[in-house]
């Protein structure tokens, strides 16, 4: 995808893509946001580290292009830290849009003062070690999310959603469309109008009532 359509699924954000993708990909599970109000949206970076190892982290840094956002897991989500500040400094220099991290980081406030915005399950200070061999752009899984290397990570205060490369641009007509659909509602909610009427709310509770 061009960084202009990107950079326009981050503003979308990650209910609406999540909702005009058919509520597939989302990332399941609760994320720490390290930024707040950050927004990402990029190509993903996968990694599979060794069980409560990082030493994937260090062989991945210089594969990572701009844009990208890089995906960290092992095979057992565990408060291990996979990256600080310094692992997560080499992140940024290489152009890295994001870091979602399925496993814990540490460092937190040199982190925050480094301004990468990162997503993260745990935050813990348990180091990992340096002996384990994974693999890198294979395909991993988040939360019931299926990541294959390339595929459109999107990222925000409600978590993270999953987007399939051949399908990112079907989805951003979609997102923009349910967008423009939302922002006529709005008018109409804060016209005095309410969702209970205007979605027909009311007669599926009343049919109901009948039939009681």
């Amino acid at each position: 995808m061009k960084k202009e359509e990107l950079t326009r699924l981050a503003e979308l954000g990650v209910a609406t893509v999540y909702e005009a993708s058919g509520r597939e990909g989302l990332i399941d599970v609760p994320l720490i946001q390290l930024l707040p109000a950050s927004r990402a949206a990029g190509p993903a970076r996968t990694v599979l580290c060794g069980q409560d190892d990082n030493l994937m982290v260090h062989a991945a840094i210089e594969h990572i292009q701009p844009g990208e956002v890089l995906v960290l897991t092992m095979p057992e989500p565990a408060p291990v830290a996979l990256i600080g500040e310094l692992l997560a400094t080499q992140v940024k220099v290489r152009g890295a849009a994001a870091i979602l991290v399925d496993a814990a980081i540490r460092d937190v406030e040199e982190l925050a003062k480094l301004g990468l915005p990162i997503w993260t399950r745990f935050i813990r200070a348990k180091g990992a070690t340096k002996t384990k061999v994974g693999e890198l752009n294979g395909m991993v899984s988040i939360g019931g999310a299926r990541i294959s290397s390339s595929d459109i990570i999107v990222l925000d205060a409600d978590g993270g959603v999953c987007v399939r490369l051949e399908h990112a641009e079907e989805v951003l007509k979609a997102a923009e469309g349910r967008f423009e659909r939302e922002a006529r509602l709005r008018e109409k909610l804060e016209a005095g109008e309410t969702s209970y009427d205007l979605h027909g709310l009311r007669e599926i509770v009343e049919n109901n009532r009948r039939k009681l």
